[in-house]
């Protein structure tokens, strides 16, 4: 197989990947825009028109293959408070598996940017 051939069958690969995504996200979504109110489950925006594009149907367990004909796992959320619920859960994972910051422990600066800066001038002289 040429390089050219594993390059297509790659890109064929990744195209039926995101057809695959796209008609499952566009069956709930579709589902959620008819059964809840196009208003944002978080910060209460109303939306309408072409503005509804900017609601994503946010999984409340995170699993989007968890996809109940009752809408029982789903919420409305704008793009803006879906980006932010996702990002909580990534801090949220994030600080459980670092250290905790100790203030007896804080280290100062070391570096000093300017440190040979008068040198650096007067060699200019």
């Amino acid at each position: 197989m040429t390089v050219s051939e594993s390059n297509q069958e790659r890109d064929r690969a990744v195209a039926e990947a995101r057809r695959v995504v796209a008609e499952r996200q566009k069956s709930y979504r579709e589902r959620a825009l008819r059964m809840f109110p196009w208003v944002c489950g978080k910060c209460g925006r109303e939306f309408a028109g072409k503005k509804v594009r900017e609601l994503t149907v946010h999984h409340r367990d995170h699993n989007h293959d968890n996809n109940p004909p009752d809408g029982s796992n789903w919420e409305l959320l704008c793009i803006y408070c879906h980006d932010n619920e996702h990002a909580r859960e990534q801090d949220a994972a994030w600080l459980d598996g670092a250290p905790a910051p100790q203030a007896a422990e804080a280290v100062a600066a070391k570096h000093s940017p300017f440190a040979g800066l008068a040198e650096l001038l007067s060699k200019k002289e």
